[in-house]
């Protein structure tokens, strides 16, 4: 599997591990000047940005510690825009990671949902 494709495939795994967990998807992809948000739901009251890391080996470590810190600016950027630039959304909102882990047979072997995993500070 390619890296584009694994991408995609985690981010159908990640939306529906996130539908069977109570969120509800309000958006995917979105793409703003800031960069992008793999996956925008709302969990009760709490607007959630997910970034979906997928790996199909640890050799470089696992999906969660691929994540930068540049790439946690561009997720609060990301973040900020879109409640910014949007009505009727809940005052509250967060980031969340999902790291999906795959074996050798392409098969989810992991999958953790990482609350607040990036801070707004």
């Amino acid at each position: 599997m390619k890296r584009r494709e694994t991408g995609a495939f985690g981010e159908r795994i990640a939306c529906e591990f996130l539908g069977n967990n109570g969120y509800v998807i309000i958006e995917k992809n979105f793409r703003c000047p800031n960069g992008e948000a793999d996956i925008i739901a709302q969990h009760q009251d709490t607007l959630v940005f997910v970034e979906v890391r997928t790996k199909t080996s640890r050799q470089f470590g696992s999906p969660e510690e691929s994540i930068t810190q540049t790439k946690m600016e561009h997720m609060r950027n990301v973040a900020a825009h879109y409640w910014q630039s949007h009505d009727n959304l809940p005052e509250s909102w967060r980031i969340d990671v999902i790291a999906i882990e795959m074996n050798s047979s392409g098969c989810v072997s992991r999958i953790e949902l990482i609350e607040n995993a990036v801070s707004d500070i």
